[in-house]
């Protein structure tokens, strides 16, 4: 692993925490656009450490199409979650930690993407999310399942988990 890729997965890293967090706004809908920021910013320290001009717009324009066409229900998914917020105490209780799993996968995976491009020497100008989008799936897949199950493992008691 190269010291720039591991300086970007660093920031990765600190990302995640950072999309954890805003996805537990308990304003519907601010979560969204608030991790949005934060995965902006993430592309934009992970292009500065391999000396790609960042470009907001294309960061912008990929972010929202690998979601587009990566996982048609995150929109949906997102807005349920951000919406069921709305649900006094309950929904926020609820809600936010099932937001704030899903922002982390997507930001882990779209994070890992844009490594893989600017390792191979790519820029925001020759970005092609057509071609990343069975990666970014698998990547996505891959760590919506490991939160899925270690939501599991934290909210089943004990004596049922170790239950013969």
């Amino acid at each position: 692993m190269s010291e720039k890729e591991q300086e970007a997965h660093k920031a990765i890293k600190k990302y995640i925490w950072w999309s954890a967090g805003v996805s537990m706004l308990p304003w519907v809908c601010v979560d969204m656009y608030a991790v949005g920021g934060v995965q902006l910013k993430m592309l934009a320290d992970i292009s500065k450490i391999y000396s790609v001009p960042f470009l907001k717009n294309i960061g912008k324009e990929a972010i929202a199409s690998i979601g587009g066409f990566a996982v048609p229900h995150a929109i949906a998914f997102g807005k349920a979650l951000s919406l069921f917020k709305a649900v006094p105490i309950v929904g926020t209780m609820v809600g936010s930690p099932a937001a704030a799993a899903f922002s982390v996968a997507y930001t882990w995976a779209l994070g890992n993407i844009f490594i893989q491009h600017f390792e191979s020497g790519g820029t925001f100008l020759n970005f092609d999310s057509e071609k990343v989008k069975d990666h970014f799936k698998t990547l996505l897949a891959e760590r919506t399942n490991m939160a899925t199950v270690m939501e599991k493992c934290c909210t089943t008691p004990a004596h049922i988990r170790n239950a013969p």
